[in-house]
């Protein structure tokens, strides 16, 4: 049982940091190149690169030689129903949000 949880406590490090989630992201969409991602991220080389290798050493994405380019992909297709129902999680807790409001202003 611990190794499990070991797993996902690495698995969730691996996830947290806005790039990385938004890298994820645009790989739910299709495989890309480093130049690709920094381009649809509108970052820098080396701060796509440095987040690649971090979810690269994790085992979330992997990368293949293509030519001169790297092409990256997701390790496991989950990963983009991971990724869509963190965003279901944050809409219902939008949604509370909104209506704890209202019933505030209400009063």
């Amino acid at each position: 049982m611990q190794n499990i949880q070991q797993f996902k406590s690495e698995f969730f490090k691996a996830l947290a940091h806005p790039m990385r989630i938004r890298i994820l992201e645009v790989l739910s969409e299709g495989d890309k190149n480093v130049n690709e991602l920094q381009n649809i991220l509108g970052s820098e080389g080396s701060a796509v690169s440095q987040q690649l290798a971090v979810l690269r050493n994790k085992n979330v994405v992997y990368g293949r030689k293509e030519g001169t380019s790297v092409i990256y992909s997701l390790r496991d297709p989950l990963i983009k129903d991971l990724l869509a129902v963190a965003k279901q999680i944050f809409d219902n807790h939008l949604v509370d949000a909104i209506t704890l409001l209202e019933d505030i202003r209400k009063d």
